[in-house]
């Protein structure tokens, strides 16, 4: 990371909205999962993930949505609410014995509406660094090392039970470094070859990871609305990992005439472009 450190310094501003972002989502997603319920706070917060960072793309870079984009879009969401949905909700019935019950809902969507947006909004500045020719590990682990540096005053005001115990310290350190670390390594590495809307969007699949590790592991047992969901979502990863069709430029018909390329054949050739880049910029 030290080879690209002028190159980061270039592009601060870049990279301190994506560390804001990282520091802002944890306490955002986890805080909606605590005041609307882990149902709720996932499929806000993950669910609208995508739609944040199409936005973001449509505002900030000019990309235009496609039709391949949509339709895996709607069906991935649609599985998550499904699917997150489906658990039961125990906890609702005495939501109304909490003093101030009537408040938390609504807070609590409104933190996941944030936590997906600053998703998509990390998502987004990785995306832009990594296309400047920085390799995604030396720009995951700018964004996140300063987002984890904007975190430290959480940990030391609310920390203590995490080292309270070996334990306690042991899963911390597990989920630091193998969901976190292993994870975020390889969802940089997805950044510098797609797109940040495909890449949040694609991140539905978590949602079915987990369904699948509570039957094999917990014991679980899913209705069949869950699985109807996971089935829209494995639809979306289909829709969203084909292969684009290939355009030549200047392709000309059978008698001489040239194709004229649509919007959407147009913007997904810049953007394949764009995060292709050369050989030896990818990491």
């Amino acid at each position: 990371m030290l080879a690209f450190h002028s190159a980061l310094r270039r592009r601060w501003r870049t990279v301190g909205l994506g560390a804001l972002a990282v520091a802002m989502y944890p306490l955002a997603f986890y805080s909606s999962m605590h005041l609307a319920g882990v149902a709720v706070g996932t499929v806000v917060s993950i669910g609208s993930a995508p739609l944040a960072s199409a936005v973001i793309e449509r505002v900030a870079d000019k990309r235009r949505f496609t039709r391949r984009w949509a339709v895996g879009a709607v069906l991935g969401v649609s599985g998550a609410v499904l699917l997150c949905l489906s658990e039961p909700v125990a906890e609702s019935g005495h939501a109304d014995q909490a003093p101030g019950a009537e408040w938390s809902t609504p807070a609590g969507i409104a933190l996941g509406l944030l936590a997906g947006l600053t998703y998509a909004l990390y998502s987004w500045a990785a995306h832009r660094l990594i296309n400047t020719g920085v390799p995604s590990r030396a720009v995951m682990g700018a964004v996140f090392g300063v987002g984890g540096l904007l975190l430290m005053p959480v940990l030391a005001a609310t920390g203590a039970p995490f080292l309270a115990s070996w334990q306690n310290f042991s899963v911390g350190a597990y989920m630091a470094l193998v969901p976190m670390f292993a994870g975020y390594v390889l969802f940089g590495w997805g950044l510098a070859r797609v797109r940040a809307s495909t890449a949040t969007t694609v991140s539905l699949a978590e949602t079915v990871v987990a369904a699948v590790l509570a039957v094999i592991v917990v014991g679980e047992r899913l209705p069949a609305v869950a699985w109807i969901g996971a089935a829209l979502i494995a639809g979306s990863l289909f829709i969203l990992t084909l292969p684009a069709p290939r355009v030549r430029m200047g392709a000309k018909a059978p008698d001489g005439t040239p194709v004229r390329q649509s919007p959407e054949d147009t913007s997904a050739a810049t953007a394949g472009r764009a995060t292709a880049g050369p050989p030896h910029l990818l990491p």
